[in-house]
């Protein structure tokens, strides 16, 4: 079903391997199954969020200012569940439905988008979907994309959020939440101040949650914002626009050395 030829050897060997590689994708969305998006339960929200196989694992770059970030090494795509090998082959799968039969993929989604609501309206949840859990894909770009969501934001008051290193996003449309993420890289600067002279909400990796708690406790400030706890949830629409968002880093993240992820001092 997929062809494979823009895929290097070395993740071809590994995905042919895998007894699905050829077969249609069931779902192109995990509901429930990572313990960031989950915490959003207690205040009443369930996110379903699509993960694609990051950067340029398909052959096609689904996230443009990856290397620009250096983002690639520490990416939420080795952390938790994403460190392993059938995840990794599941994305690439759904990456490759998405890019080879996009009619398709919506066809997919559609369905399962309205499956997520109507179990949430079912337990009196707010529907969250994020379409870019490991990828920076400019969704607002596809027309159809935006009308088959559309119609889910209004049938049932879905949510769409999503984190993203790109802070010159144009037509995105008022219900797409963006909270702009990161990164110390000094190439990467004038994209930070892009978003915050935007006015965005903006995400930080912290290498421990004690320098959070700290500048917390102090009333610090991180890049002129105001510094909020973002790890509670992963809700970013519940909260306001212009503030600084602290996250902690997980899998390889704690050992970044890039300046993705902003270290404690010495």
């Amino acid at each position: 079903m997929f062809d494979l030829s823009k895929l290097s050897d070395e993740i071809r060997t590994a995905y042919e391997s895998c007894s699905f590689a050829q077969k249609r994708p069931d779902s192109v969305l995990t509901v429930g199954q990572d313990a960031k998006t989950s915490k959003g339960e207690k205040l009443g929200i369930r996110t379903a969020v699509t993960y694609l196989a990051p950067h340029s694992i398909s052959g096609i770059n689904v996230c443009a200012a990856a290397l620009l970030a250096q983002c690639t090494k520490p990416c939420l795509y080795s952390a938790g569940r994403g460190a392993m090998s059938s995840v990794q082959n599941s994305r690439l799968r759904r990456t490759l439905y998405l890019q080879q039969y996009p009619e398709l993929y919506l066809e997919t989604l559609a369905k399962d988008l309205e499956k997520h609501c109507q179990d949430c309206l079912a337990e009196g949840l707010i529907p969250a979907y994020r379409p870019n859990g490991t990828s920076d894909n400019r969704w607002e770009n596809w027309p159809a994309w935006v009308a088959l969501v559309q119609t889910f934001v209004d049938k049932y008051g879905l949510r769409v959020y999503d984190y993203t290193k790109l802070p010159n996003r144009k037509n995105v449309p008022a219900w797409y939440d963006l909270t702009f993420s990161y990164s110390g890289v000094e190439g990467f600067q004038p994209f930070v101040a892009k978003a915050v002279a935007a006015g965005m909400r903006i995400a930080a990796v912290f290498e421990s949650r004690a320098t959070v708690l700290a500048m917390l406790a102090n009333g610090e400030q991180f890049l002129g914002l105001d510094v909020i706890d973002g790890d509670d949830t992963d809700g970013r629409f519940l909260e306001p626009q212009n503030v600084l968002v602290a996250l902690y880093a997980k899998g390889a993240a704690k050992k970044d050395e890039s300046g993705f992820v902003v270290r404690d001092a010495a």
